[in-house]
Formats: structure tokens, C-alpha cells, sequence
């Protein structure tokens, strides 16, 4: 039997996923199906549970279910933990096995996609809250010189740093005001974008050369994109982590590892 696979959210209807999955079932020979699952915001429990018991073999999970998806989560894996959120979840005998997916999609995506090696960077992080926790601990993992992980409220970022501390790389929590001057990467966690905003943090943040990167993607990108190059940075939206993090939840699921770049040279094409 074709084993089914969905993205589970709401909205969901925007989801890229479906077209990514297909790409990647056609490159590698895998028998799949992906789908598009909307969850009542009082029902993903049940819409998840509905979904497994028809044959249903995992789920990625998107906005506002990470957390959810979490807690539902029997097994975890380390990244999951860190992270304290579940993107991607896969359907075992024994339970469910909830993974994050996103902190490796990000990496992957600076340094095969980008071509920016993290060992050794200033990495600024904008953002504290759970996509800022999501990526946190891929990036420490990468090497580089140190984080800066800056957010509205202090706390939140003071608390996020402390969550990380025990990883080895030097940590600074700080508020948006009080971001570094001139960081080789930059990377845009907050919701800003959506709102159309151009950047949650002033210029000064950046250098000639450095990558800035939002987590979104498309016309809602646009504004950070258009500051960055303003500014004498590299800009970089979220398509390539997108993709990146699929194909992470591609190879928990399936046991084999996708090529990304053919994926996301047909996607940036179609936006």
C-alpha cells in the first residue's frame, strides 16, 4: 500500500509541502502520498489520531500545533527536547516519535545553500520565541565564535540562552534595542514579517557581506529582503530552510536522504 504522509496546521492551505514531498517521492523512488490536513484549533488531537488510525504513517506540524505536538509526542528526539516544540512526527508501533526538523533545515540551508560556513561567525538570532527555540541549539552545534539571541522582552531571551548555556558556545540574551553591531549572519525569527515590517532590529546589526536571513519566504519576505540589500547585506528568505527541514523529516521518515538543490531551484522558479 502507498504509504500517506500530511502537513498538519491552520491555515494550511498556503503549505508548500505537498510539492516538495512529491519531488522528493519522484527523485528517490519512494511509494507516498502527501496531503494537506486542517485542524480545527480546539481538534488537532483528534484530527491527528483520525488521520493515523486510516493508515496515516507521520505528520509535519506547522503553526499553532508545535507545542501540541510536543506534549502528544511519547518519544523525543534530543533536537525535540532542546527545542521544546515538534515539527515532524512519525507514526511507530510503539508510540509517537515527535523530531524538530527546522534548526537543521536553517543550518543546512546557510551552509550548502548559502555557502557560509557557521565555525568561527558572530551569529545574531532575532527572536526568542518557538522558532527561535527550534534552531537554537542546530546553530550552537555548527561552531560559531557565539549567539546573540535578542528579543522584545528580555526574560524570553534570557531564559532561551539559559535553556542552550550548557552547549559550549558563548550565549548573550539582550533586547531588540540592545542588538550587536555588525554579525556576520543574521537570522530573522520573530513574526514581523508577517505584518509587513522591514526588520524587528536597527542597521547597525549588519556589515557589508553579511547573510540576513527570514524565516519566511515569498512576497511576505520582502521587506527584511529589501532592508538587507539596502544595507549592504546579503539577503536570504526562508524557502531554502523550508526545504531543507522537509527533506530532514524526508529521511526520519523514510531512511533516505533527498537532493535539495533541484527542489529548490523548481520552487524559487514558481514563486
Amino acid at each position: 500500500m502507498t504509504d500517506r504522509y500530511a502537513v498538519v496546521g491552520n491555515p494550511v492551505a498556503h503549505s508548500r509541502s505537498p510539492d516538495i514531498h512529491a519531488m522528493f517521492a519522484e527523485q528517490t523512488g519512494q511509494d507516498l502520498t502527501y496531503e494537506r490536513l486542517l485542524a480545527p484549533l480546539d481538534g488537532f488531537e483528534a484530527t491527528l489520531r483520525a488521520f493515523a488510525a486510516a493508515g496515516g504513517r507521520g505528520c509535519n506540524i506547522t503553526v499553532p500545533f508545535k507545542f501540541d505536538a510536543f506534549a502528544l509526542a511519547t518519544t523525543r528526539t534530543e533536537r525535540a527536547q532542546l527545542g521544546g516544540a515538534v515539527n515532524t512526527l512519525r507514526f511507530d508501533q510503539g508510540g509517537w516519535t515527535g523530531d524538530n526538523t527546522d534548526g537543521a533545515g536553517l543550518v543546512n540551508d546557510i551552509q550548502r545553500n548559502a555557502g557560509r560556513p557557521l565555525a568561527g561567525l558572530q551569529v545574531l538570532l532575532v527572536g526568542a520565541g518557538g522558532a527561535a527555540a527550534g534552531v537554537l541549539g542546530s546553530l550552537i552545534a555548527a561552531g560559531p565564535a557565539g549567539i546573540a539571541v535578542v528579543n522584545r522582552t528580555f526574560d524570553k531571551a534570557q531564559a532561551l540562552v539559559a535553556s542552550h548555556a550548557h552547549l559550549g558556545v558563548p550565549l548573550a540574551a539582550g533586547t531588540l534595542v540592545d542588538a550587536p553591531a555588525a554579525q556576520d549572519i543574521i537570522v530573522n525569527a520573530t513574526s514581523t514579517s508577517l505584518a509587513g515590517a522591514a526588520s524587528p532590529v536597527d542597521a547597525r546589526v549588519l556589515k557589508p557581506g553579511s547573510l540576513a536571513l527570514d524565516m519566511m519566504y515569498g512576497p511576505k519576505a520582502q521587506g527584511f529582503l529589501d532592508w538587507a540589500t539596502a544595507h549592504g547585506a546579503e539577503p536570504r528568505d526562508g524557502l531554502g530552510m523550508l526545504i531543507e527541514q522537509a527533506a530532514e523529516a524526508f529521511f526520519f521518515w523514510r531512511g533516505v536522504r533527498p537532493d535539495t538543490a533541484p527542489v529548490l531551484k523548481a520552487l524559487r522558479a514558481s514563486l
